[in-house]
């Protein structure tokens, strides 16, 4: 039998490890914090999910910087995204403080689920929805809250009323509000500054040296609540920039009416 030479021979496929174990790590976070949740650890499971979103914006970094970027790594980090912040975040928040709600009922027992359920099936969207706009949205903005910063409001709450050595049955009626408007903003329109595309440039303005500074003593002073002040500030963000956007758009709609008048 005639031997194959070696220049013919297809090349084995893979997959590349370095960014794939970033990705591994982040899905191990969120595993973690569903197993922390379930023993009663809420604030180790949270800090679970923000160890998980760390991993997550670094897997691709990685991936770019050492040219391994590959079909595979999107679709297995948008697997891992699903299991860090959307069903890891459900389940804490639901175990933390919705379960507690059919101590008044059977229908606010439902209330609790379903507020879980939305959150994770808003993540779900908002993962699918990104994976079809990958190379055609605008990089400078995400379309709808990222479930990062959706996951990192929700835990950041949780692990805030527990540094204040309460439970989420304390808080049972605010916790579907924050699961739902969380959920819903994952699958808005509305935009949202990504981050992607800064800095532009190797230098940047040296009043950021300072601010950064600042954040990060606050974060070692007292992180669970920086943390929320931050994705609340995020969150609000949005809505914000949208409306602005809204107004110029409607000015200068304004402007050029007004101009065609004249003429």
């Amino acid at each position: 039998m005639e031997e194959i030479p070696t220049t013919a021979r297809k090349r084995p496929r893979g997959i590349y490890l370095l960014p794939n174990l970033f990705t591994t790590g982040a899905m191990f976070a969120g595993f973690y914090a569903i197993v922390a949740a379930i023993g009663g650890r809420y604030s180790e499971a949270a800090l679970a999910v923000f160890i998980a979103g760390i991993l997550d914006g670094l897997d691709g970094r990685v991936a770019r910087m050492t040219g391994t970027q590959s079909d595979f790594g999107v679709q297995y980090d948008s697997l891992s995204d699903l299991v860090s912040f959307g069903v890891a975040p459900a389940l804490v928040m639901y175990t933390w403080s919705l379960s507690s709600l059919t101590e008044y009922g059977s229908l606010w027992g439902k209330v609790g689920w379903s507020a879980a359920f939305i959150y994770a099936a808003c993540a779900a969207m908002r993962l699918a929805r990104f994976n079809t706009q990958v190379g055609v949205a605008d990089k400078r903005y995400f379309q709808g809250l990222a479930s990062p910063a959706a996951a990192g409001l929700c835990m950041s709450f949780v692990w805030t009323i527990e540094k204040f050595d309460k439970s989420g049955i304390d808080v049972q009626f605010v916790t579907p509000v924050i699961a739902v408007a969380a959920g819903l903003l994952m699958v808005s329109n509305i935009r949202y500054f990504s981050f992607k595309a800064w800095p532009t440039s190797d230098r940047v303005p040296f009043i950021w040296i300072p601010a950064a500074l600042l954040i990060i003593v606050a974060l070692v002073i007292d992180p669970p609540r920086v943390l929320f002040c931050i994705g609340v500030l995020y969150v609000l963000s949005g809505p914000v920039m949208t409306l602005w956007g809204l107004r110029r758009w409607r000015e200068k709609r304004a402007l050029r009416g007004s101009e065609h008048g004249e003429k």
